[in-house]
């Protein structure tokens, strides 16, 4: 006969179990509804309440071969994914360098630098909008990736700065002692030591970078005016009418559900240095 103790104790990991099954078929409903919806016919799309349709299509994904207004679903992607790739590599450079000063490097207002850095991270992105937009008109790199990716390449994403710094902190300093002996200077500490050993940071900072770059749908909105230049998240709203109103539900929705998969292949690639990068960046220093 079990005790009472551990008649709770079962009770109370069923409820749990129970709950965080609820909870997760309420995170997962949005992804079934795409994915059913993406084999119905658009006209079955808002009026239909089933998830999957008891007679699937596959007209919705046909018509991206198509391409939208005249202009190839795939260079939609390429676009996305040129301008995700530059972000990450651009994040990559000028953060871990920048990184790479504040915590290995003693230096005048190091900490006054760094402080200041950390405080853009409260500035409200629309603050920006206008003067940058002003700015980037007059040097003529509207209607270009220019000004989506110049920021990458200058150290101005602050949380990935400090999310390196923390994680370079924690690196033994015996190492660049070590180095210092052999004769190696700052620029060669960075690239064969410090680099290698941050790669946990590294590669969580390529992730986010990537994903934010690839759903970005404000900065392309501004400055990018030709459709054939479009990224993904622009190209969905090509399938829009003068209302506003989408005419086409089954095309859009395929396509959103298409543009799921390379955020989707890249997370699964590298999710293991995610974790790993957070819990020995974000939680120490």
């Amino acid at each position: 006969m079990s005790s009472p103790g551990l008649s709770r104790e079962r009770t109370g990991s069923l409820a749990w179990h129970v709950g965080a099954l609820l909870i997760l078929a309420v995170i997962l409903y949005p992804v079934i509804w795409v994915i059913g919806a993406s084999f119905k016919p658009g006209k079955d799309i808002v009026n239909s309440l089933t998830l999957f349709p008891s007679h699937p299509i596959l007209s919705n994904y046909k018509g991206l071969v198509d391409g939208i207004a005249d202009v190839q679903i795939w260079t939609f992607f390429q676009n996305s994914l040129f301008y995700a790739l530059g972000a990450v590599a651009g994040v990559l450079i000028s953060c871990s360098l920048t990184a790479y000063a504040f915590a290995r490097i003693r230096f005048a207002g190091r900490g006054l630098l760094f402080s200041l850095m950390i405080g853009t991270l409260l500035l409200p992105y629309h603050v920006l909008l206008i003067p940058q937009y002003v700015m980037f008109q007059k040097l003529g790199w509207v209607n270009s990736y220019a000004p989506l990716l110049i920021g990458k390449y200058l150290a101005t994403e602050a949380f990935f700065v400090f999310l390196m710094v923390q994680f370079m902190r924690n690196l033994p300093k015996e190492l660049d002692e070590a180095a210092r002996l052999d004769g190696c200077g700052h620029l060669r500490i960075y690239w064969s030591i410090v680099l290698p050993l941050s790669r946990p940071a590294l590669i969580t900072s390529a992730i986010f970078t990537f994903i934010n770059a690839w759903n970005d749908f404000m900065g392309p909105l501004i400055y990018l005016n030709e459709p054939g230049k479009y990224t993904v998240s622009l190209g969905l709203m090509m399938f829009r009418d003068s209302d506003g109103v989408a005419a086409n539900y089954g095309g859009m929705i395929a396509m959103s559900l298409v543009a799921l998969l390379p955020v989707l292949l890249f997370f699964l690639a590298f999710q293991r240095y995610l974790i790993d990068g957070m819990a020995t960046s974000g939680l120490k220093g």
